[in-house]
């Protein structure tokens, strides 16, 4: 009788702990999504630890997101301030190619060749 007792007692607990340990692995198996997340800066990383993306907010306000390239160089640049926006893109040689611009006299396209001379679209 008293071993019977303990038998359901044991029953009893292993149940409980079962239920909590199969709680616990849905719950991290479907983690809670947070809406907002807030910061001063994002960076991007890749394996060895270089950074290749950057989002965040000059200390003039503008707002800006930079693509590098595997060594670390700039290859694109995304800005936006309270005068407009722009997006430029680099070659090989770190020299803006493409250039974009919006602001209050509108916009307009930029296009640079290897030797300089610019094409620029309006």
């Amino acid at each position: 009788m008293k071993f019977q007792r303990i038998a359901v007692a044991l029953s009893v607990i292993n149940i409980v702990v079962l239920v909590f340990v199969l709680s616990e692995v849905r719950s991290s198996a479907d983690p809670a999504v947070s809406p907002i997340v807030r910061t001063r800066a994002i960076e991007l990383i890749d394996e060895s630890g270089k950074v290749r993306a950057q989002l965040d907010v000059e200390k003039s306000g503008e707002v800006v997101f930079r693509l590098r390239d595997e060594k670390g160089t700039i290859r694109a640049k995304f800005g936006a301030g309270k005068d407009g926006s722009g997006l430029s893109m680099m070659d090989d040689r770190t020299e803006a190619t493409v250039q974009i611009r919006a602001n209050k006299d509108g916009g307009g396209i930029t296009l640079f060749d290897r030797d300089g001379r610019q094409n620029v679209l309006k």
